[in-house]
């Protein structure tokens, strides 16, 4: 799992282009997720988490799910993190699972506070920090869920050790939480050959290499050694083919960077892979720890033998549909109303 965009350098846009840039975009989503068992399934519980989330700056406009085979059951609820889920139940055998989720999003670029109106980051360690007697407000107590360890995020003393050259005292939190994402930036190498997904983070640290995903498990690591709550954001990012390329069907992929909370702005993203603060090309598809909690599709299933999934994703833009799709062109608005 990952994605790439490589930053550009900021140039001034004439007056229309500015324009443009203060109007939402519309994008389609479609992630194709392929399954080829060497044996017959005789029973799968599956999964899926692909509904983009409902947020201030980002809507969900339409969104449809198509599956084969046919489930026998399909239940749809809110996970304790606020994300859609579609439980799968398959009762009948099959050699083959193939899942499409199509949508339409709309993406506005979220409010950017700036990165020295925040507090210093030890008033925001010790306010997350246990104190007897007094109550933390509501916010406090739901910040504090992301504070901890969980299955692919470490608490130790060298993150915080390491963390520490971004963090003196004094200094605002969103000022250094960007320092930190800037300082991966430039000291780990983007090498889809070096990880997997259950690769611990302490090697990755220790290779400096990985995807997008183990950035974003490192800085999760880093910023909770220190007492702070962050949390990771599960979605995906418009790329740009090679110049003179058309966009391709399938050449994309979901896509990790991890949000901070901080008190007077709520949460802030940052995206450690790109070193950037995600605006209008990131599309948020849910969060939690870590990726174990928001994983697009996770299952058991009783046989198939050996497998891997093949999995396909296009983001494209609205004005670009029909040159990516042709006469397959998915119609505006889908027909298919949002799964909740």
């Amino acid at each position: 799992m990952s994605a790439a965009l490589q930053p550009q350098a900021d140039q001034e846009a004439p007056p229309a282009a500015k324009a443009q840039l203060d109007c939402p975009v519309r994008y389609h989503l479609r992630h194709d997720t392929i399954y080829h068992y060497d044996q017959p399934v005789g029973e799968s519980r599956q999964l899926l988490r692909l509904t983009p989330r409902e947020l201030p700056w980002q809507r969900c406009l339409s969104h449809h799910v198509e599956i084969s085979p046919e489930p026998a059951r399909r239940l749809n609820f809110i996970d304790g993190f606020g994300n859609a889920v579609q439980s799968l139940h398959f009762e009948r055998d099959h050699e083959t699972l193939f899942i499409r989720a199509e949508s339409w999003v709309e993406r506005d670029a979220p409010p950017l506070p700036a990165l020295e109106d925040s507090p210093p980051w030890e008033q925001v360690r010790d306010l997350l920090g246990y104190h007897a007697g007094r109550l933390a407000d509501q916010r406090a107590l739901e910040a504090m869920a992301f504070m901890f360890e969980s299955p692919h995020v470490r608490l130790k003393r060298e993150f915080a050790d390491y963390t520490a050259a971004d963090f003196p005292p004094g200094r605002p939190l969103l000022e250094a939480v960007d320092a930190l994402m800037q300082r991966i930036f430039r000291e780990f190498t983007f090498d889809p050959e070096a990880t997997d997904v259950s690769t611990p983070v302490t090697e990755v640290f220790e290779r400096r290499r990985g995807v997008c995903q183990d950035f974003a498990h490192f800085m999760l690591s880093c910023l909770r050694s220190l007492g702070l709550s962050a949390r990771y954001v599960s979605g995906y990012l418009l790329t740009r083919p090679p110049p003179g390329k058309p966009r391709l069907i399938g050449a994309d992929a979901t896509h990790a960077w991890i949000s901070v909370h901080c008190p007077q702005h709520g949460w802030v993203d940052f995206d450690p892979t790109n070193a950037l603060l995600p605006a209008r090309e990131h599309i948020v598809l849910g969060w939690g720890r870590d990726f174990s909690d928001i994983s697009p599709l996770r299952g058991v299933i009783l046989g198939g033998g050996e497998h891997e999934p093949e999995i396909a994703v296009t983001v494209v833009p609205e004005d670009e549909v029909a040159l990516v799709y042709g006469d397959g062109d998915p119609a505006f608005p889908a027909a298919i109303p949002l799964i909740r």
